[in-house]
């Protein structure tokens, strides 16, 4: 071995060369990796020797299976990827399909163990869990930026899916159906936005859109953007809606004002404006059903 090498080897803490070790566990077989750990252990030892360093201990590498909080450790029939194979999906506890999620433990709790804190933190609720952020998933221990994208990227998945199946009844025929489709876009939004359902005389939808956003309290509306695009549609009703991420349901003057404003520039091109919607939660309040249109 020359100076080099053996400096290298000399200097290496146990932390590396335990490090190295487990690397070769999961690349190479059993066999393999156990020959590389002798001789790894032999050549520190040599090189301590040869140095006048005294002996150094490794400790050894706690294998995942005999870690006290590996899924691994579980019953079969308790580990959520072997039930859902033996029984389904419908089987599994929301804690176990996050768990799933997640994939991976760390040495001090498994997959199951940060699913459910992860799960208590949204206070038992899949609806508040879906308006977490990016940010709010990381703050769970064991959650890092790759499993806060999966998990975000799932329940989105499951809001687009209920988007739509509302989407498939197509015509609206009253509050309710348009809450359907606007409820699961707008509830978890953490600020005020603005939406526009276009539709034609059967009261289909042609298109459907945000067109502004803003703070938590209020979001700016330009008339002229929602008269050009409704014209540009070819519509003969809309439906507008913003939600209040307080979950107060009650029109402010501001909403009177501009649901008002709206109708009558709408009147101008013979396009007729049949509901203004606000969303807070999963409710919500129509002003066609309270009379206010």
């Amino acid at each position: 071995m020359n100076n080099v090498n053996k400096n290298l080897c000399v200097l290496l803490p146990n932390f590396c060369i335990e490090k190295l070790i487990k690397i070769a566990q999961h690349l190479f077989s059993e066999e393999e990796s156990k020959l590389l750990e002798n001789a790894l252990i032999m050549k520190v030892c040599e090189n301590d020797e040869m140095e006048g360093v005294g002996k150094r201990s490794l400790v050894p590498i706690k294998d995942e299976a005999k870690n006290p909080h590996s899924i691994k450790n579980l019953p079969a029939e308790d580990k959520p990827r072997e039930k859902m194979m033996a029984k389904g999906q419908e089987a599994l506890s929301v804690v176990e399909l996050l768990a799933i999620l997640i994939n991976t433990g760390t040495s001090k709790k498994s997959a199951l163990g940060i699913a459910l804190e992860l799960y208590n933190k949204a206070n038992q609720s899949l609806s508040r869990l879906s308006r977490f952020s990016l940010h709010d998933l990381k703050t769970v221990s064991g959650i890092g930026d790759a499993k806060a994208i999966t998990l975000a990227a799932a329940l989105e998945l499951g809001r687009r899916r209920q988007v739509l199946e509302a989407e498939e009844r197509i015509v609206i025929k009253d509050s309710r159906s348009a809450a359907d489709i606007l409820i699961p876009i707008l509830r978890d939004k953490s600020h005020e936005m603005f939406y526009v359902i276009y539709l034609n005389n059967a009261q289909s939808i042609i298109h459907y859109e945000s067109i502004s956003s803003g703070g938590t309290t209020a979001t700016v509306v330009d008339l002229k953007v929602i008269l050009k695009n409704a014209i540009g549609f070819l519509t003969a009703k809309v439906i507008v809606s913003h939600n209040h991420p307080s979950g107060n349901l009650q029109p402010s003057s501001q909403d009177i004002h501009l649901t008002k404003k709206l109708k009558s520039a709408l009147e101008l091109v013979d396009i007729q404006l049949i509901d203004h919607i606000i969303v807070g939660g999963n409710h919500y309040y129509s002003f066609a059903d309270n009379g206010m249109i």
